[in-house]
């Protein structure tokens, strides 16, 4: 549920609940309280309800059993009211019924109810009806008096003449009404709280708990503290906000590690060209020194002297243009020229340049082309050279001194793609190292003498030109045996027309 449905929810609960409760508890308690009206009273719910707001009404209603009572007597025994212990019982009942009892005889006080004030009832009470012996009508009393008068005027048989009043205060409210309104508020102000604390929960769980993970997980990241992980949240804004930032954590914590590694690896490079340059500098200062002083003092020696200072100086040459050209490949600045190119004779003029540079170091070149004569590939010439020179180069470095060194490209065709094959009979590579070696500035050999000597990017350069092409590669290797290389290329299925890149190099070569 998202945060604004939240809101909206939280209104209607704020506002319904607390209604359709404080209903539901006020009816409750108005059904107890009218119980217990009707059972001292005598006025039954429905009445009570109706003349809520009439208490004249109400309070003529609660005596009305008494009255008949004394009209009762006082057309069948109205010397009762002559006897004590007969008025003493009805001014008890009226008592219950928060009402007094007069009675005159003769124009004579013969019984008052103790709450009264004898002065005064001279005022409230109506004078003798003659005209009426009994009257079923109550007087209201207005002024500072607020009283409901009903009052019973007759003879008896001796020609005595008696007045009955029940006089009830208006001034007064029946203890359960009262009751009734101290209940309802209280109960209305436990819901208000009892909505409040439940609001405040839920807000607290969707909003504010959350919010403070979110504090708590920016200060982590403040302090470069990638190692936490969000907890799972709502499926609300702020339940995303917390997944994007965990997102984020996982991106900035894979920037750091990224950033760690590669100033180690940074290190590692000026390590190894510090060492790399340094060892062919040792030995260009060395002959050039020896050509100064006149230790080569014939043609022959000189010769040998300078085509040495040559051969390093082509060596720095080459490892300073590998760092260069990583460099552009790490960060995808080398254009790709793609061009469909016929495998074979790409792979015939490669072979053959390649072979002329291992005769001439005594390694025997095998190259077998088990494809179609017209087998095409959409590559980048000059890229996919470089692959084979370094793979050739890697495998020169490490040849075995005590036999002589084989190399073998094989290529096939395997439907979709072609399968490049190749070999060597060198010192082969451990199966922990094994996995380890398309990584930047790894190196096998940690000896670090001059003729296994380089960058630790060679394979590296490899695997990055290779997965630009779409393609793939991987190393097999048995350590004494030799090292395997295999290149999967997607062969050129849709015949489109390019430029054919073997055709002008042989027109170059022509």
């Amino acid at each position: 549920m998202n945060l604004r449905n939240k809101l909206k929810i939280s209104f209607c609960i704020m506002i319904i609940l607390p209604i359709t409760m404080c209903i539901i508890f006020a009816y409750g308690l108005f059904k107890y309280q009218a119980t217990v009206i009707h059972q001292i009273y005598e006025v039954d719910s429905v009445e009570l309800l109706e003349n809520f707001y009439s208490p004249v009404v109400i309070m003529g209603k609660m005596t009305e059993n008494v009255y008949n009572e004394i009209k009762e007597v006082a057309e069948t025994s109205p010397w009762r009211f002559n006897t004590s212990s007969f008025l003493s019982q009805l001014d008890t009942e009226l008592k219950n019924k928060l009402s007094s009892l007069v009675v005159r005889k003769n124009g004579s006080y013969t019984y008052v109810s103790g709450n009264l004030d004898v002065s005064k009832l001279k005022e409230i009470l109506p004078d003798y009806d003659s005209g009426e012996n009994i009257s079923d009508e109550g007087v209201y009393k207005g002024g500072e008096y607020q009283s409901l008068v009903k009052q019973i005027d007759f003879c008896d048989d001796y020609g005595n003449i008696y007045s009955v009043s029940i006089i009830t205060s208006l001034k007064q409210i029946i203890p359960q009404i009262k009751v009734l309104f101290i209940e309802v508020l209280i109960a209305g102000l436990a819901i208000l709280v009892f909505t409040s604390l439940i609001l405040n929960l839920w807000i607290y769980r969707s909003i504010i708990r959350p919010v403070d993970k979110l504090k708590l997980a920016t200060q982590n990241i403040k302090y470069g503290n990638f190692d936490f992980e969000m907890p799972k949240s709502s499926n609300d804004e702020i339940g995303d906000v917390c997944r994007d930032f965990e997102e984020m954590r996982v991106i900035l914590k894979k920037s750091a590690e990224d950033k760690i590694n590669s100033d180690r690896e940074e290190k590692e490079l000026i390590r190894n060209i510090s060492h790399d340059l340094k060892t062919p500098l040792t030995a260009i200062k060395g002959y050039v020194e020896g050509i100064l002083d006149g230790i080569a003092d014939t043609p022959e020696k000189q010769q040998k002297y300078l085509m040495t200072i040559a051969n390093k100086v082509n060596d720095m040459d080459k490892l300073i243009d590998e760092l260069t050209i990583y460099s552009k490949l790490d960060t995808n600045r080398i254009p790709y020229s793609f061009a469909r190119i016929n495998l074979k004779n790409y792979f015939d003029d490669c072979c053959e340049e390649i072979g002329m540079d291992l005769e001439a170091q005594d390694i025997e070149l095998t190259y077998r082309f088990h494809a179609d004569n017209d087998c095409t590939v959409m590559a980048d010439a000059e890229q996919l050279k470089r692959v084979v020179n370094n793979i050739v180069s890697n495998s020169v470095k490490y040849m075995r001194p005590d036999r002589k060194g084989k190399i073998s490209i094989d290529i096939y065709d395997e439907g979709d793609y072609v399968h490049i094959i190749m070999a060597d009979n060198g010192k082969g590579i451990g199966m922990d190292e094994l996995p380890h070696i398309f990584e930047r500035f790894y190196r096998t050999d940690s000896s670090r003498n001059s003729k296994q000597g380089g960058s630790g990017i060679g394979l590296a350069i490899v695997k990055k030109i290779i997965e630009d092409h779409r393609g793939k590669i991987w190393a097999e290797s048995v350590e004494g045996e030799g090292t395997t290389m295999h290149i999967n290329l997607l062969k050129d299925l849709d015949n489109r027309k390019y430029i054919c890149i073997e055709d002008n190099r042989k027109k170059e070569k022509k």
